[in-house]
């Protein structure tokens, strides 16, 4: 039988391969790469099903288009004439109310009731990678914002998330001292964990390639060969920039190359467009950092590694490219030292880096066949939940693959956009 075909060998498509390949299938991962530009690489690494909310937001269409105006903003829209992309932000506007927010939430919440029990699994099974468990702990500067946000975790009782009790910026100085007296509260998510990405996806890929899966780095899909079935297409072979695999299916973990390579079969692209993100990486630290941060008037992840306090954030969309702009890694280093003792406003004093994360305009990643083929599967669009769920969703298509699909993908289903 011929093997199954993974199109991206980022987190998602490698823990696709080995969900895959645990269950007995044959599996080969082709990567167009560098990993240095993918999304996998350098983000901020959290696994937290407490911050499942879509992107899309009651209230984020008037906030969205006055952040318009400022470069430096969380979520910046550059405007261009690009059709496909005005259609995608007409959708994300049209979802930003509360009735799809809060059934996105329940939807991803329910799909990641697993992780935490994945990711142990992992570990045990020699998978060795830079962990912490360490909570996430909110921060802010703003009483209306903390209280808004503290109500806002009472759907996550349902799973598992006790809503925390409420700090003060006095009782959060004595867990994380760095803590400058502009933070005036927040709170404590035990739960949550974080981890170094780039030490995940090389760990899958040893982890892999010691069981036998052919990992193909640099090699880029340029044809998808297709043959008509009962009712639906089937894919029978992937064209590399180098080979041509015969195919029993594939699997579509491109991030925002979705689109691009669903064309290439013929097959209806789903709508995602790239949300750029910036980090900063300050090796060593200006200051210690004990646990991750969120502040979240400013939507910046402070993430503690060994060795390391990575500072992430912002939601740009400008298109497909690799440019970092300094107004944006500034805003990043301005959030970080008005909250962090000791730390510097300019940004050139850490390692800079840009990625795309693949965002739908529902916010929901994709997770289903396409619609009209019986072997042609995607799992994109994880917005900045590729770490999160990444487990998760390979575990849900090796199930969809043989044969076994579960309830659970029903609000991610790629039909959704048909």
């Amino acid at each position: 039988m011929p093997p199954i075909v993974i199109a991206g060998g980022g987190i998602v498509g490698l823990c696709t391969a080995y969900a895959l390949h645990r269950r007995g299938a044959e599996v080969i991962v082709v990567d167009a790469g560098p990993p240095e530009h993918a999304a996998s690489h350098a983000n901020a690494g959290w696994i937290v099903p407490s911050l499942a909310a879509p992107v899309p937001a009651p209230g984020l269409v008037g906030t969205s288009l006055r952040w318009m105006l400022r470069p430096g903003s969380p979520l910046y829209i550059r405007p261009r004439a690009d059709l496909d992309f005005l259609r995608w932000l007409l959708a994300f506007w049209r979802h930003c109310n509360d009735r799809e927010h809060a059934a996105g939430l329940e939807a991803t919440l329910a799909l990641s009731a697993q992780t935490m029990t994945l990711f142990d699994a992992y570990r045990a099974d020699g998978i060795a990678f830079e962990e912490h468990r360490d909570g996430l702990l909110s921060v802010y500067h703003s009483p209306t914002a903390l209280e808004r946000d503290h109500a806002a975790l009472a759907p996550l009782s349902h799973f598992g998330y006790p809503t925390p009790p409420i700090l003060s910026g006095d009782a959060l100085r004595q867990i994380e001292p760095v803590l400058t007296d502009a933070v005036i509260g927040g709170f404590l998510v035990p739960q949550e964990r974080h981890l170094r990405p780039d030490s995940l996806v090389a760990a899958l890929t040893a982890r892999l390639q010691r069981a036998g899966v052919e990992i193909r780095p640099g090699e880029s899909v340029i044809g998808i060969d297709r043959q008509a079935g009962d009712g639906a297409s089937r894919v029978c072979s992937v064209i590399t920039t180098k080979d041509r695999l015969a195919a029993e299916a594939v699997v579509i973990c491109a991030g925002v190359w979705t689109p691009d390579v669903l064309r290439l079969a013929g097959a209806q692209p789903v709508p995602i467009q790239a949300g750029k993100g910036y980090s900063l990486d300050y090796t060593p630290p200006p200051s210690p950092v004990r646990r991750p941060l969120y502040l979240h008037e400013s939507r910046v992840a402070v993430t503690p590694l060994n060795g390391t306090v990575r500072l992430a954030g912002t939601m740009e969309f400008s298109g497909l490219n690799h440019r970092l702009t300094p107004a944006r890694l500034a805003a990043i280093a301005r959030a970080g030292a008005h909250v962090l003792d000791g730390w510097p406003t300019d940004p050139s004093v850490a390692t800079a880096w840009t990625g795309m994360r693949p965002l739908t305009p529902d916010g929901l990643p994709v997770i289903g066949f396409a619609p009209g083929w019986s072997n042609l599967a995607i799992a994109s669009g994880h917005g900045m939940l590729g770490v999160t769920l990444g487990p998760v969703t390979g575990e849900a298509i090796a199930d969809l693959l043989l044969g076994h699909p579960s309830e659970l993908l029903q609000p991610f289903d790629p039909a959704r956009f048909r």
